[in-house]
């Protein structure tokens, strides 16, 4: 090989190897997460306002609570292929599959009772009355065979073995209770949305093992964990932060920026990508570049009241909801605060990946 042309050779090489640091400084190699855009909306409609959805990423269904029933819609397809109605009640939390015993269950907020449905038929097979008043989110725990319901009103949790359908125990908490997530260790981390905490629960024994204050989290409510680096994400929805405690210490080893009004956390190990979808209408991104450090990559506009979501972690994409919305009726003293109404009809699912 002659001189000039190993030269030439040698060039290139360089050339290659500096190329993805050049992108980088230039702002075009993107970080992963940065594409995440509208891929598709799913005008599914229907009345009344909604709370959390649950994403079964191998049926290819999404589950969604509506108030008095539950609206299952093709994840692909976008349409609505089932609904569940749910007897004597107008406040529908939560859906939660047990897919190895072919049961879905609802957490029912004003008739304190947990619906059991088939998840091949969608038919109710049975009601299960809890411990507690205002049963808000509602977990399945495949280790114990247990449904739990955390209940709002009465700040406490309900556990039901999931087989026989007896509840077999309750769980006195400090507060509110909103979302929990399973560490697959044994413990149930949940937040506590009136004491600022996150909470560790012991899922077999039924007990409570430690409570963490969350310095600087005003109202935690979405949740979300990487299992491998035993972090807890908690989304504050009155102080636009992601607080990240460390699951064995309860230390709150940061808190990366979010959007305003978050109800709803999403993490998915694959990426190490951390999600809050905001009232807002924002769904903040965050990084997690080391267990203790994490970047914020982008804040994707979504619309307003988009503030609950479910991650499917096969697709990697993000499902938020909202519709159109009528003023807010006037103040009163039972509702100070009232919200803007949904206008019938107006219902959609948001679709968001790269």
């Amino acid at each position: 090989m002659s001189l000039r042309r190993f030269l030439g050779l040698l060039c290139c090489v360089v050339v290659l190897a500096l190329m993805p640091l050049v992108l980088s400084r230039n702002g075009a190699a993107a970080p992963a997460g940065a594409g995440y855009h509208l891929l598709k909306k799913m005008p599914v409609g229907g009345e009344g306002g909604w709370d959390y959805l649950t994403v079964d990423s191998e049926a290819r269904r999404i589950y969604l609570a509506r108030g008095t029933h539950v609206m299952v819609v093709d994840e692909d397809k976008g349409t609505v292929v089932g609904d569940i109605p749910i007897a004597d009640t107008k406040n529908v939390h939560g859906i939660a599959l047990a897919k190895d015993l072919g049961k879905g269950y609802t957490s029912n907020g004003l008739a304190n009772t947990v619906t059991v449905f088939d998840i091949a038929t969608l038919k109710t097979l049975s009601t299960i009355k809890v411990t507690g008043e205002n049963p808000d989110s509602v977990l399945y725990d495949a280790a114990n065979k247990r449904v739990w319901t955390f209940n709002g009103k009465t700040a406490n949790a309900t556990a039901i073995d999931a087989t026989s359908g007896q509840v077999v125990g309750t769980v006195k908490l400090s507060g509110k209770p909103e979302t929990p997530v399973l560490d697959g260790k044994g413990s149930i981390f949940l937040n506590i949305e009136d004491k600022n905490s996150l909470v560790e629960i012991d899922a077999k024994a039924m007990t409570v093992k430690h409570e963490y204050p969350l310095a600087g989290c005003e109202a935690p409510s979405g949740i979300a964990m990487d299992t491998a680096k035993r972090r807890v994400f908690s989304g504050c929805s009155d102080s636009k932060k992601l607080a990240v405690t460390d699951a064995d210490t309860g230390k709150v080893v940061a808190a990366p920026a979010i959007g305003e009004d978050t109800d709803a956390s999403g993490f998915d190990p694959s990426t190490g990508l951390a999600f809050a979808s905001c009232r807002e209408g924002v769904l903040s991104i965050i990084h997690e570049d080391s267990p203790d450090k994490y970047s914020v990559v982008a804040n994707v506009k979504t619309e307003l009241g988009a503030r609950t979501m479910a991650l499917d972690p096969k697709t990697h994409h993000v499902f938020v909801v909202t519709a159109d919305f009528k003023p807010a009726p006037a103040p009163t003293a039972d509702n100070p605060h009232p919200r803007p109404q949904p206008v019938p009809g107006t219902f959609r699912i948001l679709e968001y990946g790269e």
